[in-house]
């Protein structure tokens, strides 16, 4: 039988591969966890990280859009044109992604702490709540829509990301 300790002169790969001891986190670190753990704190980053990616969407999308009479426009109106168009679009969908990802994150956040579980229950309930919140204006049947609809969305992301973790 081979001696599960490496040689003298061993190669490096099995000397680097010694284990390491068990490192305690740092008060800086335990701290950091707390605050993280705050459902206030993690719906606020999650709204303003929700208004950051919407303004790239945003820009993405309001330079895709043409204007009507682009024939009769010189080139520094088109381009006029198409920076308002960018910076509206850009605002719309900043205030979307925000509420979307601050409604998600804290409705996921408290049921997760009142049930004491992570997992997929947790963001089918949030996606309800974030579906059914975003639709509330159009009335009671386009809310049950968005409930489903987002609660559905949500499974299925958590389904996909669970398989390539």
């Amino acid at each position: 039988m081979a001696s599960p300790e490496p040689s003298a002169g061993g190669d490096a790969a099995s000397q680097s591969a010694a284990v390491q001891p068990l490192q305690l986190p740092t008060p800086e670190e335990i701290k950091g966890q707390e605050m993280m753990n705050n459902c206030a704190v993690r719906s606020v980053l999650s709204g303003v990280m929700g208004g950051g990616l919407g303004v790239l969407m945003g820009l993405f999308f309001g330079a895709l859009e043409n204007p009507i009479m682009s024939e009769e426009m010189t080139a520094r109106q088109q381009i006029v044109y198409l920076a308002k168009q960018m910076g509206r679009k850009s605002m719309s969908h900043a205030k979307t992604f925000a509420v979307m990802g601050l409604i998600f994150s804290a409705a996921e956040c408290v049921v997760e702490k009142a049930r004491a579980k992570h997992d997929i229950t947790n963001s089918a309930v949030a996606g309800c709540v974030t579906g059914g919140a975003l639709a509330a204006k159009g009335g009671p049947q386009a809310t049950c829509i968005g409930c489903v609809g987002f609660g559905a969305f949500s499974v299925a992301i958590e389904k996909f990301m669970e398989r390539h973790t």
